[in-house]
């Protein structure tokens, strides 16, 4: 009987290794470009979200006091950094929905910022005063920068701390009436993850009284400090070093009656839109337009109260306005070529941050006293979901991993 030759197989080794591969990936697997998190304050969690159905994703306990908490993200977007106000700082997995590591870094910490090659973390304190910086893998610290000021060797608690371009940080003293640019390019670390070099410091001094918070420019040139003890501003071009700080919007309101301060604005919330930027004004009924050419007042918006977060929609048409209690359940949009309010919308109670998916379709908007988040609409104003959070605030998108300042 003639023997049959074995069949030539369809797939060769290699091949078919791979074949097994792809069979056992997880069909399930997504990218990270439409998520982000909700910091929920009140018990130290963060509920994962995606924007493309508007839904929420799970939940990460465990991360301490979040009362006044911001989060940064890896250039993946795998990762999110999130700043507690205890002092402590937590690598979170937001694909998996797991606390990665946690230390507590300080006494009392206010916010900070990654890197531009995202290798490093940064952390702005205010107990002790100062800034620490960490490797963003093993959050090991690499760098210890003491804000200490004055003959007698005070510190300051920091404010404002944003990444630059050039492995740069830029931050602010609150006591001390300055800002600092520590340079981390040349900055190099031991196999153990500790610093073999430090990072090379410039201060400029007499800024102003009492810097409350900053912000830069999306192209990363202008670094921008609000003064809460002088009624103005001060201004910091980074690619014009030796032409120092300059005065700009100086007491705005001058001849008026001071308000009481409900809750300081934050400048990182700022607009731009064009050749104008929009600012909220400490202590006013008022939105600033600044000129951006040359960094003067081109008018000023009466709005419904103490302007906290003025948000730009990403294409720059409208700005999106919330506030200080006891206005804090109400939002206003500005239409950005008649410098007028066209619409007042009151979602509810306590809202308290606000965030435009990327390309600006929709906008997310927390109502802390409520416990729930909702999203409305941008070209509508139309409310199109809302669900439960435990007492949201700061809502953070991962495309934020990839603009300046965020």
């Amino acid at each position: 009987m003639q023997r049959l030759p074995l069949p030539t197989p369809l797939l060769s080794l290699p091949q078919l290794f791979l074949l097994l591969a792809l069979l056992s990936t997880n069909v399930n697997a997504r990218g990270t470009g439409d998520l982000g998190i909700v910091i929920e304050r009140a018990t130290g969690s963060v509920q994962v979200i995606e924007t493309s159905n508007n839904t929420t994703l799970g939940r990460i306990e465990g991360l301490g006091d979040l009362s006044h908490a911001s989060a940064v993200y890896s250039r993946d977007g795998q990762y999110a950094y999130v700043f507690g106000r205890e002092g402590g700082l937590t690598k979170i997995d937001i694909l998996n929905k797991k606390l990665v590591k946690r230390i507590i870094q300080s006494g009392n910490s206010i916010g900070g910022a990654i890197s531009q090659d995202g290798r490093l973390v940064a952390v702005s304190n205010y107990k002790p005063g100062g800034v620490k910086i960490f490797d963003a893998d093993t959050l090991t610290l690499v760098a210890d920068i003491p804000a200490s000021y004055g003959n007698d060797g005070l510190l300051s608690k920091v404010i404002g701390l944003v990444d630059a371009p050039g492995q740069k940080f830029v931050f602010s003293l609150w006591d001390a009436g300055e800002i600092w640019i520590a340079d981390l390019s040349n900055l190099k670390t031991d196999n153990t993850g500790g610093n073999t070099s430090k990072p090379r410091i410039t201060k400029f001094k007499g800024i102003g009284k009492n810097p409350y918070d900053a912000l830069i420019t999306p192209d990363g040139r202008h670094y921008i400090v609000g003064l809460f003890g002088e009624d103005g501003m001060a201004l910091l071009d980074l690619w014009n070093l030796d032409a120092g700080v300059k005065r700009i919007l100086d007491g705005y309101g001058k001849g008026e009656k001071k308000l009481p301060v409900f809750k300081m604005p934050h400048l990182e919330g700022w607009a731009i839109a064009g050749n104008f930027a929009f600012m909220p004004a400490i202590g006013r009924h008022e939105v600033l337009v600044v000129n951006t050419l040359d960094w003067t007042e081109a008018g000023r918006i009466k709005v419904h109260g103490q302007p906290i977060f003025v948000m730009a929609r990403p294409d720059g048409r409208h700005i999106w306005v919330n506030f200080a209690v006891p206005n804090n359940d109400t939002l206003q949009i500005i239409d950005t070529q008649s410098l007028k309010i066209i619409k007042t919308l009151t979602p509810g109670k306590g809202v308290l941050h606000m965030e435009f998916e990327p390309r600006g379709e929709e906008i997310w908007v927390s109502i802390r006293d409520e416990d729930r988040l909702a999203v409305f609409d941008t070209e509508t104003f139309k409310q199109l979901i809302t669900f439960d959070a435990k007492k949201p605030s700061g809502i953070f998108l991962t495309s934020r991993a990839h603009r300046i300042g965020l």
